[in-house]
């Protein structure tokens, strides 16, 4: 058996590459290796979201997404400029369309402002029109910093990086399980043995598995929520210039189908968030016997359909029922019709969900002996990844 690794990192989106980034620039002898199941890097949620550089107004402030976007954001601006990655600072605006928004709205404000955000300034009707002529608002926010960048490009850059600075990033390698030894760990693939001191579980919408097959118990299970998306038709492009985002339930850790200008070209809608029975799942078709067991049969999943079957039932109409997700998007630009919508792609995203149905809110990265597992990292974590990335880095160094 060859030497042991320093760490081995499983996933290859943009968590487990910044995480590497970080370790390699902090300790550069490091002999690190990335896994990645899939053929290239950023298949997934990193390759699969509407590519929005968030500025840190929703998060509760003083938790791990309220310091981490916030810092990741600047980070991930500096990172782009850096490498030439294209990116825009669009800004955006955040629409109550009715009174009951107001205080939602307002509660949004207070956070931005606990949370450093820079620039944000509360509107009115009158001034939104300057900023999207089209939308329509009782009140609103604009929040000029948030940007628009392709996170796959991100990634992908990240995984030059790492290459170039000795790190490994092995491809098509499935993680089966992990053996402790007298003196470390060995990652079992589809490939053999990875001898190794310690390993971080990156794994996304695998991560819960991940850890399970580490001999770890994560305490929650990883229910795939499948978002979907129209694009605008480009004739009526111009019916958005930036991000027009809708006031979010605070109830759930989803958005609420808005407008996001893409940095690649084209103006995205969407998306929705409804159940999916594939972890990687991107269509309406999509199933696997196993992800749908163990969704179906973990009891949290009932607790938390129990609690929220009618926003639930109504995600599902959503997404069978193009007028109803019409009617959604008419909420924020009234002129919008079904007419001008096409079908577009989809994400999943990776939520964890505890045995009492509630929805894990904030990042979870949990330590368990040799092994640090990244067990929820739902958005910002794009924004916020190299931020996130130091953290591990610094919590690995003392393993």
């Amino acid at each position: 058996m060859s030497a042991p690794l320093d760490v081995v990192i499983v996933g290859g989106g943009i968590v487990g590459l910044a995480t590497a980034l970080a370790i390699l620039k902090q300790k550069p002898a490091t002999q690190l290796v990335v896994l990645e199941k899939e053929p290239d890097v950023a298949r997934h949620q990193t390759g699969n979201n509407s590519g929005v550089i968030h500025s840190g107004i929703y998060y509760k402030p003083g938790s791990a997404k309220a310091r981490t976007c916030v810092e990741g954001r600047q980070r991930m601006l500096q990172f782009c400029a850096e490498h030439r990655i294209p990116h825009t600072l669009c800004g955006k605006v955040v629409v109550a369309t009715c009174e009951e928004e107001v205080p939602r709205l307002e509660e949004l404000a207070r956070r931005a402002r606990a949370n450093d955000v820079p620039d944000l300034k509360e509107i009115g009707p009158e001034q939104l029109r300057e900023l999207e002529p089209y939308a329509a608002g009782l009140r609103g926010l604009h929040v000029p910093g948030t940007g628009i960048v392709d996170f796959g490009a991100v990634a992908r850059k990240m995984a030059e990086l790492i290459r170039n600075a000795g790190g490994r990033i092995d491809t098509g390698t499935h993680v089966t399980a992990l053996r402790r030894t007298g003196d470390g760990l060995v990652v079992l693939t589809n490939k053999g043995e990875y001898p190794t001191r310690t390993m971080i579980n990156c794994g996304g919408l695998q991560c819960d598995r991940v850890a399970w097959s580490c001999g770890s118990q994560p305490g929650l299970k990883i229910v795939p929520f499948r978002g979907e998306y129209y694009t605008l038709k480009r004739e009526r492009e111009h019916l958005v210039k930036s991000l027009i985002y809708p006031v979010p339930d605070p109830r759930f850790p989803f958005l609420g189908v808005h407008f996001t200008r893409m940095q690649q070209g084209g103006v995205e809608a969407g998306p929705n968030a409804v159940l999916a029975l594939k972890r990687e799942g991107y269509s309406r078709c999509s199933f696997n016997p196993r992800d749908a067991f163990e969704t179906l049969t973990y009891p949290g999943f009932w607790r938390m359909a129990s609690k929220y079957w009618k926003t639930g039932c109504g995600e599902m109409y959503r997404s069978f029922m193009k007028g109803a997700f019409v009617g959604a998007l008419q909420r924020l630009v009234p002129e919008i019709t079904s007419s001008d919508l096409e079908q577009g792609g989809a994400g999943v995203r990776a939520q964890a969900l505890l045995p009492d149905g509630s929805l894990v809110d904030d990042f979870q990265i949990v330590q368990d002996h040799a092994t640090i597992h990244v067990l929820n990292a739902p958005s910002p974590a794009a924004t916020a990844s190299l931020a996130i990335g130091e953290q591990i880095a610094a919590q690995w160094a003392k393993l």
